[in-house]
């Protein structure tokens, strides 16, 4: 009712910034773009003997969890990965399995890990996305590297950013849904605790105790709990796959779960979204669900 698609669209070509934001980021509807990235060097070069040339014993900051669950609800917590630093080389061997480990890796640090962490590889892609920039007058906040293992699973949640997903290798899984599902996907507050490696290399569950409740979403939509969340059952996800060389534009406050193929790289652009009617509507929207829950 409100112009959602039933399926995400593609378009054959980078539009102008004029027609992205009139035909996309206004009316807040994601998109597939193909041929926006064709001419990055990474499609070609970023392969494993590459990344380890060019980054190779550099110490980088890895996520490691025993379940694929990082930044997720687990027992009752809201519960962050061990941020481990290690060798980048370290951290191939173990997605090319010449290293065998009973947990998951996965590099996913945001806050521009990649211009902070990966500069040697920003040459690859592009500082910016020049559409994107002039469509919104701003450049990103931050833009993200990422690279694990298949087993590796991004929680359902949402960001305050227009989000451009560009996957380089492999594939990504996405699950969307749009803001005005607010009212069937169910929030609580969770402490938010650590996993800590213990010394016999097993991982416990460590509270943050001096930071506050984190609201997240408990419910996996792959395997939705309706007898919990029976209001789930009226909300409409979208699913797509996210394909070499192909960019998905992710609107901001709309709902995503992620998985990818073994060892997919990605590279996503965080442009900060503009806090206007759209982002009051969200509020309300969010409000007005709290509310009736209470009644």
């Amino acid at each position: 009712e409100l112009g959602w698609p039933e399926s995400i669209p593609y378009l054959d070509r980078p539009p102008s910034p004029l027609e992205f934001y009139r035909e996309w980021v206004s009316p807040n509807k994601p998109c597939i773009i193909r041929n926006a990235i064709s001419h990055w060097p990474a499609l070609k070069k970023w392969t494993s003997a590459y990344l380890r040339e060019v980054v190779g014993p550099k110490v980088v900051s890895v996520a490691v969890t025993p379940n694929g669950y990082a930044d997720a609800v687990f027992q009752d917590r809201f519960v962050m990965p061990e941020e481990r630093q290690m060798p980048f080389m370290d951290f191939l061997d173990i997605v090319e399995k010449k290293v065998t480990s009973p947990n998951v890796f996965y590099v996913q640090k945001q806050c521009s890990n990649l211009t902070e962490e990966f500069p040697e590889l920003v040459c690859d892609v592009q500082p910016d996305i020049p559409w994107m920039s002039e469509a919104l007058g701003k450049k990103p906040d931050a833009v993200n590297f990422w690279l694990g293992e298949s087993a590796a699973v991004t929680s359902l949640h949402k960001d305050h950013y227009e989000n451009l997903y560009c996957v380089v290798s492999g594939e990504k899984y996405f699950l969307l849904h749009p803001p005005s599902d607010r009212p069937f996907i169910p929030y609580e507050l969770y402490q938010p605790a650590t996993y800590h490696v213990s010394e016999d290399g097993s991982f416990e569950i460590v509270d943050e105790k001096t930071t506050e409740k984190v609201p997240w979403i408990p419910l996996d939509p792959l395997n939705p709990d309706l007898e919990l969340y029976p209001q789930y059952a009226q909300a409409k996800p979208l699913q797509c796959t996210v394909k070499a060389g192909e960019m998905l534009y992710l609107p901001s406050l709309w709902f995503h779960h992620v998985q990818q193929s073994h060892g997919c790289i990605a590279v996503n652009y965080w442009y900060d979204m503009e806090y206007d009617i759209k982002y009051s509507y969200y509020q309300l929207l969010d409000c007005l669900t709290e509310t009736v829950k209470m009644l």
